[in-house]
């Protein structure tokens, strides 16, 4: 049984209900299976199938071309329980409804509580839950999936933790975080261990930099509120990014057990040199917000005219942080990181830059930019790229870079499933791989902290401007300043000068 707290908010219809639809037209879901939506507003169990699916938006178009008893039959599977004008509050009576599905739909009290609410409720549904006999293991599993933002600081996480632990079990608590859910995330742990033409490379002496790059095009949009009260290095950095940082920084694991790569990831977040000069941190940190500009014609409102934000608002949409790991593979190698709203176009993906050949027989002004890469594409446009040198046909050696690819788009025989409908099953299956447990929550928050202490009360901190849809500051290129600048993609994963679509 999967129990939703915060069923009637937007996170529900949006993520978690087309998700559930994908597994269930996939026959991916348990064959006992049962959804009980929870939440503070006054809805029949009718009222909340018709919301969540047949007047959703967000399944129009999946359910357009199905019978009608198809889609019957999985709305049937969705139930409401109205908990009244407080989650505060006594759950016997949610406690005999779901006993009451339970038998109904024979689901053996294996039980997923799902909380999609602000943070703040966790600690308060987790104990009325108890108090309810809710979260005993001895008839059935229980578990907790949790989403973000876990903590505000790391103070903040570590309290979220200690208050969790009071009535659930660590293993029982599955934070989650939907980048790692992504096909291409997972593929990068594939890529390092199981390929020998990869590992032997992934250290300080072939790489010479790495470089990770989230982007949107969008603005703050409708959450103005609570961006300005969070910003762009709690809002990706800290909890995405970093656990992208990790999949690239481990060692490898003993075995492919979720606790054997969890052991790993939260090693190499431990490994992050952390920054606590001032000077340091000038140096190495750049944070900056958005300004009115016009993109494709259109004006485009700045950061802070948004609807929410405090028009004196010093609160970042573009972060970028350049960082050290001290361990024994990636001495001396730096890493650049960096997240931001109002960007030329939306994308994500991981450059690892290896080192040129230490003699150089073929040389030329454009050697410079000849530089192997792999790029792994997290989205849009999922995949791998290799950059390498070949020659051009004709006299001489004049060498032209190159590209060789795989796109998953290619796996037309594959179904790539969504990031939510991956974590779901996991969750449903025990798999807690991908998600984060608490000291790998509280290492990040580690990292981060000072840096974001450092923004709030430096006595050098700058807050830079930039023109919505450009590629971040003028002085961005100065933190990448030795290793030579930014890579700033496009769309296509392919982005050499002539790349197009002829058909």
């Amino acid at each position: 049984m999967l129990v939703i707290f915060g069923a009637s908010g937007d996170l529900t219809a949006r993520k978690l209900m087309p998700s559930l639809f994908n597994l269930y037209l996939a026959a991916q879901l348990p064959e006992n299976f049962v959804v009980l939506g929870v939440s503070r507003s006054n809805l029949t169990d009718e009222a909340f199938r018709d919301r969540v699916v047949y007047e959703s938006d967000y399944l129009k178009e999946k359910t357009k071309d199905l019978k009608a008893s198809k889609v019957k039959s999985f709305a049937n599977m969705l139930y409401y329980e109205d908990l009244g004008d407080s989650y505060d509050t006594d759950y016997s009576g949610l406690r005999k409804r779901v006993e009451t599905l339970k038998e109904e739909y024979n689901t053996s009290g294996n039980i997923i509580y799902y909380l999609s609410t602000p943070p703040t409720l966790y600690e308060t549904i987790s104990q009325n839950l108890s108090n309810a006999g809710m979260n005993t293991q001895n008839n059935g599993w229980k578990r907790l999936i949790v989403e973000k933002p876990f903590g505000y600081s790391l103070e903040t996480a570590q309290e979220l933790n200690k208050g969790l632990h009071k009535y659930f079990k660590e293993h029982q608590i599955y934070r989650i975080d939907h980048y790692l859910g992504k096909e291409t995330v997972q593929n990068l742990l594939v890529t390092r261990f199981s390929n020998s033409i990869f590992e032997p490379l992934w250290n300080r002496n072939y790489i010479q930099h790495v470089e990770i790059t989230n982007a949107e095009s969008v603005g703050v949009e409708k959450r103005g509120g609570y961006y300005d009260k969070s910003g762009a290095l709690r809002d990706m950095f800290q909890n995405h990014l970093l656990q992208i940082v990790s999949l690239v920084v481990m060692e490898p694991p003993i075995g492919a057990d979720a606790e054997e790569i969890r052991n790993e990831k939260v090693k190499a977040l431990k490994s992050l040199r952390i920054m606590t000069d001032e000077k340091e941190l000038f140096e190495n940190t750049i944070r900056a917000q958005y300004v009115s500009s016009n993109v494709g014609g259109n004006k485009v409102k700045g950061y802070r005219e948004e609807d929410g934000v405090d028009p004196n608002s010093t609160t970042e949409t573009y972060a970028a942080v350049k960082f050290y790991v001290d361990n024994w593979r990636w001495h001396g190698v730096p890493f650049y990181v960096r997240t931001a709203k109002r960007m030329p176009t939306k994308v994500t993906e991981i450059v690892i830059h290896f080192k040129k050949p230490h003699h150089q027989i073929f040389k030329g002004s454009e050697m410079q930019e000849m530089d192997n890469k792999l790029i792994i594409r997290i989205q849009p446009d999922e995949g791998i790229l290799i950059k390498f040198g070949v020659k051009v046909p004709g006299q001489g050696f004049k060498v032209e870079r190159a590209n060789l690819d795989f796109y998953y788009a290619n796996l037309a025989e594959t179904y790539v499933m969504e990031a939510y409908e991956r974590l779901l099953l996991d969750a449903m299956q025990g798999d807690a791989t991908l998600y984060a447990r608490a000291d790998e929550v509280e290492a990040a928050w580690e990292f981060v902290d000072p840096i974001l202490n450092y923004w709030k009360s430096g006595e050098d901190v700058r807050m830079y401007g930039y023109a919505a849809g450009a590629w971040g500051p003028q002085n961005a290129d100065n933190l990448i300043d030795d290793d030579g600048y930014w890579r700033n993609p496009t769309e296509n994963l392919a982005d050499d000068p002539g790349y197009c679509v002829i058909c």
